[in-house]
């Protein structure tokens, strides 16, 4: 007749193989849920970009600022003015200032910022919302996870694994220098 400790060490043993197995399989549902966003994100600046070149103008960028730097079709100098609330985020570039984003996307930088130059690592979405003195809901936490990926895809900001955010390598203080 087998114990009772042994008993429960079986069920104990089987229960923390289903939590490993269960682990596995959310690990690998995040990487595939990550990929599906990136792509997701591409096609919607694609989407957009198709607009702009469809656009009754043309998508004329004359009343855009040029700044010095590497040419591309697909990177656009932003205006020199402040940032509106609502404002598009411009693909990074070298020599880019922060205040072409909105004050949202700002305070998110400073706090990756901060973590960079203290040596720290990256931060979750719910990170964020306390150190901003948000209330740690749904809601609240999704929409900095949306800022936070619309800045690593435009590439102000790195995900070095799943939900975890910091400074994409070159970005550096608020002037955009590196």
């Amino acid at each position: 007749m087998p114990s009772v400790v042994g008993l429960l060490e079986q069920h104990e043993l089987a229960a923390r193989r289903r939590v490993d197995g269960l682990r596995e399989e959310a690990d690998r549902i995040q990487a595939e849920l990550a990929a599906a966003e990136q792509e997701w994100q591409e096609w919607a600046i694609a989407r957009r970009r198709v607009g702009t070149v469809l656009a009754p103008d043309g998508g004329s960028i004359a009343d855009e600022e040029a700044v010095p730097g590497p040419r591309d079709a697909d990177v656009r100098s932003a205006p020199r003015k402040a940032a509106k609330p609502k404002s598009q985020v411009p693909v990074w570039r070298e020599g880019l200032a922060w205040s072409v984003l909105s004050v949202d996307y700002q305070r998110i930088l400073e706090a990756l910022a901060d973590r960079h130059r203290l040596h720290q690592g990256p931060l979750t979405c719910q990170e964020l919302a306390v150190m901003f003195g948000m209330d740690v809901v749904p809601a609240k936490v999704e929409a900095l996870r949306s800022k936070a990926k619309l800045l690593v895809a435009r590439g102000w900001l790195a995900e070095p694994a799943p939900g975890r955010f910091t400074l994409a390598a070159g970005v550096s203080g608020p002037g955009g220098a590196s």
